[in-house]
């Protein structure tokens, strides 16, 4: 693991040696020391991955093995994580349905670590507080994640973290009460929500479509992302 800055210094070489000589193979997307490239055909992958080898030597570098590897993204069949955010193409009821469309969604590794904050946040040491000091505390951490994975396809993820993030302060809630009979009943979400609890659900903004919508059938949209018609790639990582 190296720093995001000597990254771009040793890795500006990759990008001008596959902008000048391997463009033809498919499309390079790097971000510090992580990167994918998109290709059409297996074949073009798989030069794709050697000459990155051959570049990677060439700078005294070695590629991660454990994060280095062909993906096929056709129809669904396999996804990858890159910056956070699971990838993969999914079946569009609402254009055609034997397409499949890339999307993007947090990955199970970023949803598990907001569930850690969100429980560390909420666990039975912070009983002595008030609900709005948590919501406090909450409130900008839900708000950060959102605005990192918003312009995805993540809806569903947003709702269920919603549901969470409350299940969580009715749970605090009724420990904080201890055995002491009580007829208050749980928070509902609207009194959450009008303490100032930042609410996911509805905070998706969907990129501009690259295809005409169907308009006989509702569904959520899908991610744009399909532009890049990308048959397989190669995920690698310094």
């Amino acid at each position: 693991m190296i720093s995001p800055l000597l990254a771009n210094i040793y890795l500006n070489k990759l990008d001008r040696i596959w902008a000048a000589r391997c463009g033809q193979l498919g499309k390079l997307i790097r971000y510090a020391d992580d990167f994918v490239a998109m290709c059409r055909t297996e074949s073009a992958a798989r030069e794709a991955l050697r000459r990155i080898g051959l570049v990677m030597d060439r700078l005294g570098l070695t590629l991660h093995p454990a994060k280095t590897r062909l993906v096929d993204l056709r129809r669904g069949k396999e996804g990858f994580v890159f910056l956070g955010c699971m990838i993969r193409k999914r079946r569009s009821i609402q254009r055609n349905p034997r397409w499949h469309f890339m999307q993007r969604w947090p990955s199970p590794k970023a949803t598990k670590k907001l569930r850690e904050r969100v429980r560390e946040i909420t666990n039975k040491r912070q009983s002595g507080k008030d609900v709005k000091q948590l919501i406090a505390e909450l409130t900008p951490v839900l708000r950060g994640w959102g605005n990192y994975f918003r312009t995805g396809n993540a809806d569903r993820e947003f709702n269920r973290m919603d549901t969470y993030v409350v299940c969580r302060l009715r749970r605090w809630q009724r420990r904080r009460g201890g055995q002491r009979p009580t007829k208050r009943s749980s928070f509902t979400y609207q009194q959450l929500y009008g303490m100032g609890l930042h609410r996911l659900r509805g905070t998706v903004c969907y990129p501009t479509q690259a295809t005409p919508r169907r308009s006989s059938v509702s569904r959520v949209p899908e991610n744009g992302m399909h532009g890049l018609k990308g048959g397989h790639m190669v995920q690698g990582r310094q």
